[in-house]
């Protein structure tokens, strides 16, 4: 029934998390997925169809990188369309991240813990800034810097005739600034990791020498595959990585509702 507990019960869960003592049926789990993965849409919808409507403006944010000499040009008459509908989805997806992220966190929450809520909360919060800081980060310094590498310094003046096709121009600066975004969530991984007693700061410097290991064969698979790229991304990959040990040493004890579990009770 519409009206009943069960009825209000749902149309609560489309608006605000349940908590964890909630217990709901399968269909009403169905229900609010369905609800947020609308919200989730729509709002990547208006945020896609803005960027398109400031298309002008997002083309040319995106050329900036580009060496002053360069300009993208394209092979087809659909090509422009195409690209620029490419390149407008990826800054809605950016733009709309918060909300996408705020109605992920809002339907996973709930099945979490207190002490596991305690522990994650305040780092996942921190996911889309860190993103939008390793976006930035990647725009203004690794694309530029790259790009001037690519297409100036090392084809010299006589031995390439280098044209920059637009879809693979925009593919480049997108896929590079999305990828250090995602690189940028290493301390959200440290933190959490010790915060939930996964492992500890201690055991994380003792490997460092693998996790720059690690941070080397990234940086190598980022979109410029130029040693330039690779030497420019692996700089505050480390540096990350540093600032999260001693984040986790400082903040990243974990949270024990009851005290720790010995080897005898885990038997």
């Amino acid at each position: 029934v519409a009206g009943g507990p069960g009825g209000r019960r749902r149309a609560v869960a489309r608006i605000k998390p349940v908590s964890f003592d909630d217990r709901l049926t399968l269909v009403e789990h169905l229900d609010e997925l369905r609800s947020r993965i609308v919200v989730s849409v729509i709002t990547l919808v208006l945020a896609i169809a803005l960027c398109f409507w400031q298309r002008d403006l997002l083309l040319e944010i995106a050329n900036r990188p580009l060496p002053s000499d360069y300009e993208p040009f394209t092979f087809s008459p659909t090509e422009p369309f195409f690209v620029t509908i490419k390149l407008a989805f990826y800054a809605g997806l950016l733009l709309s991240l918060p909300v996408i992220l705020y109605q992920a966190y809002a339907f996973v929450l709930p099945a979490l813990t207190n002490r596991e809520k305690r522990a994650l909360l305040p780092f996942l919060l921190s996911v889309p800034f860190l993103f939008v800081a390793g976006a930035v980060f990647a725009y203004f310094l690794i694309a530029p810097t790259a790009l001037q590498f690519l297409l100036v310094t090392f084809p010299g003046d006589d031995t390439f005739e280098v044209a920059v096709r637009a879809q693979d121009y925009y593919s480049f600066v997108v896929l590079t600034c999305m990828s250090v975004g995602v690189l940028f969530q290493i301390p959200i991984g440290v933190l959490s990791a010790c915060r939930l007693g996964i492992t500890t700061p201690q055991r994380l410097a003792r490997n460092r020498r693998y996790a720059i290991l690690i941070i080397a064969v990234v940086a190598m698979l980022l979109p410029g595959q130029d040693p330039v790229t690779m030497l420019i991304a692996m700089a505050p990959l480390y540096l990350l990585f540093e600032f999260s040990l001693l984040l986790a040493r400082a903040f990243g004890r974990p949270l024990d509702d009851a005290p720790a579990t010995t080897p005898a009770e885990a038997q």
